[in-house]
Protein backbone atom coordinates (compact mmCIF):
# COMPACT_ATOMS: atom_id res chain seq x y z
CA UNK A 1 0.00 0.00 0.00
CA UNK A 2 0.99 3.48 -1.07
CA UNK A 3 0.97 5.37 2.17
CA UNK A 4 2.17 8.51 0.22
CA UNK A 5 -0.02 11.08 -2.37
CA UNK A 6 1.47 13.16 -4.04
CA UNK A 7 0.35 17.09 -4.21
CA UNK A 8 -1.52 16.56 -6.96
CA UNK A 9 -3.56 14.10 -5.66
CA UNK A 10 -4.35 15.54 -2.60
CA UNK A 11 -5.35 18.56 -4.09
CA UNK A 12 -8.10 16.54 -5.91
CA UNK A 13 -9.13 14.97 -3.25
CA UNK A 14 -9.86 17.40 -1.04
CA UNK A 15 -11.41 19.60 -4.07
CA UNK A 16 -13.67 16.67 -4.31
CA UNK A 17 -14.63 15.83 -0.40
CA UNK A 18 -15.46 19.92 -0.41
CA UNK A 19 -17.79 19.87 -3.35
CA UNK A 20 -18.88 16.66 -1.60
CA UNK A 21 -19.99 18.29 1.87
CA UNK A 22 -21.70 21.42 -0.24
CA UNK A 23 -23.40 19.68 -2.26
CA UNK A 24 -25.00 17.74 0.59
CA UNK A 25 -25.69 20.72 2.25
CA UNK A 26 -27.26 22.65 -0.82
CA UNK A 27 -29.24 19.68 -1.43
CA UNK A 28 -30.37 19.41 2.22
CA UNK A 29 -31.50 23.42 1.73
CA UNK A 30 -33.11 22.90 -1.65
CA UNK A 31 -34.94 20.08 -0.51
CA UNK A 32 -36.43 22.41 2.47
CA UNK A 33 -37.86 25.00 -0.04
CA UNK A 34 -38.70 23.03 -2.44
CA UNK A 35 -40.98 21.10 0.13
CA UNK A 36 -42.23 24.53 1.71
CA UNK A 37 -43.42 25.91 -1.87
CA UNK A 38 -44.86 22.05 -1.95
CA UNK A 39 -47.04 22.28 1.10
CA UNK A 40 -48.13 25.93 -0.26
CA UNK A 41 -49.44 24.55 -2.83
CA UNK A 42 -51.19 21.76 -1.37
CA UNK A 43 -52.83 24.42 0.31
CA UNK A 44 -54.17 26.09 -2.42
CA UNK A 45 -55.63 22.32 -3.67
CA UNK A 46 -59.20 22.30 -4.34
CA UNK A 47 -60.27 18.68 -4.86
CA UNK A 48 -64.05 20.32 -6.40
CA UNK A 49 -61.87 23.11 -8.37
CA UNK A 50 -63.63 22.99 -11.51
CA UNK A 51 -62.55 26.08 -14.34
CA UNK A 52 -64.87 26.23 -16.38
CA UNK A 53 -63.24 28.16 -19.67
CA UNK A 54 -59.83 28.70 -20.46
CA UNK A 55 -59.36 31.89 -19.07
CA UNK A 56 -60.09 30.55 -15.83
CA UNK A 57 -57.92 27.92 -16.44
CA UNK A 58 -54.82 30.16 -17.73
CA UNK A 59 -55.73 32.75 -14.42
CA UNK A 60 -55.87 29.77 -12.71
CA UNK A 61 -52.54 28.68 -13.63
CA UNK A 62 -50.77 32.26 -13.42
CA UNK A 63 -52.13 32.23 -9.82
CA UNK A 64 -50.18 29.41 -8.62
CA UNK A 65 -46.96 29.97 -10.43
CA UNK A 66 -46.63 33.12 -9.00
CA UNK A 67 -47.52 32.16 -5.39
CA UNK A 68 -44.90 29.46 -5.32
CA UNK A 69 -42.59 31.37 -7.08
CA UNK A 70 -42.57 34.07 -4.46
CA UNK A 71 -41.96 31.32 -1.46
CA UNK A 72 -39.10 29.20 -3.96
CA UNK A 73 -37.17 31.77 -5.74
CA UNK A 74 -34.96 33.84 -3.32
CA UNK A 75 -34.21 30.69 -0.85
CA UNK A 76 -33.20 28.84 -3.66
CA UNK A 77 -31.03 31.38 -4.91
CA UNK A 78 -29.60 32.37 -1.83
CA UNK A 79 -28.42 28.47 -1.17
CA UNK A 80 -25.79 28.89 -4.32
CA UNK A 81 -24.40 32.38 -4.26
CA UNK A 82 -23.70 33.20 -8.33
CA UNK A 83 -26.86 30.89 -9.49
CA UNK A 84 -29.33 32.56 -11.93
CA UNK A 85 -32.82 31.65 -12.58
CA UNK A 86 -34.57 30.42 -15.60
CA UNK A 87 -37.68 32.74 -15.86
CA UNK A 88 -39.22 30.63 -18.40
CA UNK A 89 -40.54 27.20 -17.16
CA UNK A 90 -41.49 26.32 -20.73
CA UNK A 91 -38.52 27.29 -22.45
CA UNK A 92 -36.14 25.13 -24.42
CA UNK A 93 -32.45 24.68 -25.30
CA UNK A 94 -28.95 25.50 -24.09
CA UNK A 95 -28.11 27.63 -21.37
CA UNK A 96 -25.78 30.35 -20.99
CA UNK A 97 -22.63 29.39 -19.18
CA UNK A 98 -23.06 28.91 -15.54
CA UNK A 99 -24.93 27.47 -13.36
CA UNK A 100 -29.16 27.91 -13.57
CA UNK A 101 -32.11 27.24 -11.36
CA UNK A 102 -34.40 25.63 -13.13
CA UNK A 103 -37.56 25.04 -11.04
CA UNK A 104 -41.31 23.81 -11.90
CA UNK A 105 -43.27 25.89 -9.64
CA UNK A 106 -46.13 23.48 -10.01
CA UNK A 107 -45.17 20.59 -12.56
CA UNK A 108 -48.66 19.04 -13.60
CA UNK A 109 -50.57 22.32 -12.88
CA UNK A 110 -53.15 21.65 -14.95
CA UNK A 111 -53.97 18.53 -13.00
CA UNK A 112 -53.49 20.85 -10.08
CA UNK A 113 -56.46 23.37 -11.07
CA UNK A 114 -59.09 20.51 -12.03
CA UNK A 115 -58.38 19.44 -8.27
CA UNK A 116 -56.43 16.28 -9.55
CA UNK A 117 -53.91 14.65 -7.29
CA UNK A 118 -50.74 14.33 -10.08
CA UNK A 119 -48.82 17.68 -9.34
CA UNK A 120 -45.24 18.28 -7.73
CA UNK A 121 -42.66 20.64 -7.07
CA UNK A 122 -39.24 20.54 -9.31
CA UNK A 123 -36.06 22.24 -8.33
CA UNK A 124 -32.84 20.87 -10.62
CA UNK A 125 -29.53 23.08 -10.52
CA UNK A 126 -27.95 23.06 -13.95
CA UNK A 127 -24.01 23.15 -14.68
CA UNK A 128 -22.05 23.39 -17.97
CA UNK A 129 -26.06 22.38 -19.41
CA UNK A 130 -26.01 19.36 -17.27
CA UNK A 131 -28.07 18.56 -14.01
CA UNK A 132 -25.90 18.69 -11.07
CA UNK A 133 -28.57 18.41 -8.62
CA UNK A 134 -32.32 17.78 -8.48
CA UNK A 135 -35.70 18.06 -5.71
CA UNK A 136 -38.76 16.57 -6.81
CA UNK A 137 -41.55 16.68 -4.01
CA UNK A 138 -45.21 15.42 -4.38
CA UNK A 139 -47.32 16.97 -1.68
CA UNK A 140 -50.22 14.83 -1.30
CA UNK A 141 -48.24 11.65 -0.94
CA UNK A 142 -45.56 13.44 1.03
CA UNK A 143 -42.45 11.58 -1.06
CA UNK A 144 -39.66 13.64 -1.85
CA UNK A 145 -37.30 12.25 -4.79
CA UNK A 146 -33.65 13.29 -4.88
CA UNK A 147 -30.17 13.09 -6.86
CA UNK A 148 -27.26 14.61 -7.18
CA UNK A 149 -24.73 13.53 -10.41
CA UNK A 150 -22.95 10.66 -9.53
CA UNK A 151 -24.00 10.00 -5.74
CA UNK A 152 -27.42 7.86 -6.89
CA UNK A 153 -31.08 8.60 -6.70
CA UNK A 154 -33.36 8.25 -3.72
CA UNK A 155 -36.80 7.99 -2.40
CA UNK A 156 -37.30 9.69 1.15
CA UNK A 157 -33.56 8.63 1.70
CA UNK A 158 -33.97 5.35 0.19
CA UNK A 159 -32.12 4.25 -3.19
CA UNK A 160 -34.09 3.84 -6.59
CA UNK A 161 -32.96 1.59 -9.09
CA UNK A 162 -34.37 1.40 -12.59
CA UNK A 163 -36.58 -1.75 -13.64
CA UNK A 164 -34.72 -4.91 -14.66
CA UNK A 165 -36.92 -6.05 -17.82
CA UNK A 166 -35.40 -6.62 -20.82
CA UNK A 167 -38.56 -8.21 -22.82
CA UNK A 168 -40.85 -5.03 -24.49
CA UNK A 169 -43.42 -6.96 -24.67
CA UNK A 170 -44.17 -7.42 -20.90
CA UNK A 171 -43.28 -3.29 -20.52
CA UNK A 172 -45.31 -0.70 -18.78
CA UNK A 173 -44.15 2.43 -20.94
CA UNK A 174 -45.61 5.89 -21.25
CA UNK A 175 -45.61 9.35 -23.52
CA UNK A 176 -47.23 12.84 -23.08
CA UNK A 177 -47.81 16.22 -24.36
CA UNK A 178 -44.99 18.77 -23.10
CA UNK A 179 -47.22 21.58 -23.32
CA UNK A 180 -50.21 22.99 -25.08
CA UNK A 181 -49.30 24.24 -28.38
CA UNK A 182 -46.98 22.26 -29.46
CA UNK A 183 -45.78 21.66 -33.35
CA UNK A 184 -47.89 19.87 -34.77
CA UNK A 185 -45.47 17.25 -36.28
CA UNK A 186 -44.47 16.61 -32.52
CA UNK A 187 -47.91 15.68 -32.00
CA UNK A 188 -48.83 13.61 -34.80
CA UNK A 189 -45.33 11.51 -33.97
CA UNK A 190 -46.47 11.03 -30.67
CA UNK A 191 -49.79 9.46 -31.85
CA UNK A 192 -47.60 7.12 -34.01
CA UNK A 193 -45.66 6.39 -31.29
CA UNK A 194 -48.59 5.31 -29.33
CA UNK A 195 -49.93 3.36 -31.48
CA UNK A 196 -46.45 1.78 -32.39
CA UNK A 197 -46.06 0.76 -28.92
CA UNK A 198 -49.19 -0.59 -28.45
CA UNK A 199 -48.47 -3.01 -30.86
CA UNK A 200 -44.91 -3.95 -29.20
CA UNK A 201 -45.19 -3.07 -25.43
CA UNK A 202 -47.93 -4.89 -22.53
CA UNK A 203 -49.44 -1.45 -21.40
CA UNK A 204 -48.94 2.09 -22.89
CA UNK A 205 -49.35 5.18 -20.40
CA UNK A 206 -50.37 8.75 -22.01
CA UNK A 207 -50.62 11.05 -19.41
CA UNK A 208 -48.94 14.38 -17.71
CA UNK A 209 -46.70 16.11 -16.47
CA UNK A 210 -43.46 14.41 -17.53
CA UNK A 211 -41.60 14.35 -14.12
CA UNK A 212 -44.76 12.29 -12.97
CA UNK A 213 -44.12 9.38 -15.09
CA UNK A 214 -40.09 9.76 -15.27
CA UNK A 215 -40.02 8.83 -11.04
CA UNK A 216 -41.92 6.13 -12.08
CA UNK A 217 -39.17 4.86 -14.04
CA UNK A 218 -36.19 6.03 -12.00
CA UNK A 219 -38.32 3.35 -9.43
CA UNK A 220 -38.68 0.89 -11.89
CA UNK A 221 -42.52 1.06 -11.31
CA UNK A 222 -42.38 1.75 -15.17
CA UNK A 223 -40.30 1.10 -17.75
CA UNK A 224 -39.68 3.75 -20.40
CA UNK A 225 -40.44 7.46 -21.33
CA UNK A 226 -40.26 9.07 -24.13
CA UNK A 227 -41.58 12.57 -25.42
CA UNK A 228 -41.50 14.61 -28.61
CA UNK A 229 -40.03 17.48 -26.97
CA UNK A 230 -36.93 19.41 -25.60
CA UNK A 231 -38.85 21.49 -22.58
CA UNK A 232 -36.28 21.50 -19.37
CA UNK A 233 -38.35 21.39 -16.29
CA UNK A 234 -40.47 18.49 -17.91
CA UNK A 235 -37.05 16.84 -18.63
CA UNK A 236 -34.55 17.22 -16.52
CA UNK A 237 -35.24 16.41 -12.72
CA UNK A 238 -36.30 12.95 -14.43
CA UNK A 239 -32.89 12.95 -16.78
CA UNK A 240 -30.86 12.71 -13.39
CA UNK A 241 -33.41 10.81 -11.26
CA UNK A 242 -33.52 7.85 -13.93
CA UNK A 243 -29.75 8.47 -15.35
CA UNK A 244 -28.61 8.14 -11.10
CA UNK A 245 -30.81 5.06 -10.63
CA UNK A 246 -29.15 2.88 -13.21
CA UNK A 247 -31.18 3.87 -16.15
CA UNK A 248 -30.63 5.04 -20.12
CA UNK A 249 -31.00 8.16 -20.87
CA UNK A 250 -30.73 9.21 -24.64
CA UNK A 251 -32.99 10.82 -27.40
CA UNK A 252 -35.18 8.48 -29.54
CA UNK A 253 -32.95 7.27 -31.56
CA UNK A 254 -30.33 6.24 -28.84
CA UNK A 255 -28.03 9.19 -29.28
CA UNK A 256 -26.86 10.82 -26.00
CA UNK A 257 -29.26 13.09 -24.50
CA UNK A 258 -28.58 17.15 -23.64
CA UNK A 259 -30.23 20.10 -23.78
CA UNK A 260 -29.91 20.70 -27.63
CA UNK A 261 -31.82 17.31 -28.26
CA UNK A 262 -35.39 17.54 -29.66
CA UNK A 263 -36.84 15.14 -28.18
CA UNK A 264 -35.94 12.27 -25.38
CA UNK A 265 -36.33 9.07 -23.97
CA UNK A 266 -35.43 7.72 -20.61
CA UNK A 267 -35.88 3.87 -19.93
CA UNK A 268 -34.39 0.60 -18.00
CA UNK A 269 -31.30 -0.10 -19.69
CA UNK A 270 -31.85 -3.59 -20.84
CA UNK A 271 -35.42 -2.19 -22.53
CA UNK A 272 -33.14 0.63 -24.48
CA UNK A 273 -32.12 -0.48 -27.69
CA UNK A 274 -35.74 -2.34 -28.12
CA UNK A 275 -37.13 0.91 -27.31
CA UNK A 276 -34.94 2.95 -29.44
CA UNK A 277 -35.67 0.83 -32.68
CA UNK A 278 -39.53 0.84 -32.02
CA UNK A 279 -38.91 4.85 -31.82
CA UNK A 280 -36.28 5.61 -34.69
CA UNK A 281 -38.57 3.91 -37.32
CA UNK A 282 -41.27 7.00 -36.24
CA UNK A 283 -38.35 9.74 -37.66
Amino acid sequence: MNVFSSPGTAAVETTASTETAELAALLERTVAAVEAAGELLRERHDVSARPGDLDEVVRAIYANDEAVMALIERPLLAARPGSRWVEDELASGLLPEGEWWVVDTAEGNINHIHGMAEWGVTATLVRANAPLLTVVHLPLTGDTYTAVRGRGAHLNGEPLRASAKTDLRAALVGTGQAKPGEAEEALRRTGASVTAMLLNALVVRVSVPATLQLVHVASGRMDAFWQFSDVRSGLLPGALLVSEAGGSVTDTRGEPWNLASADFLASASGLHTRVVDVLSDLA
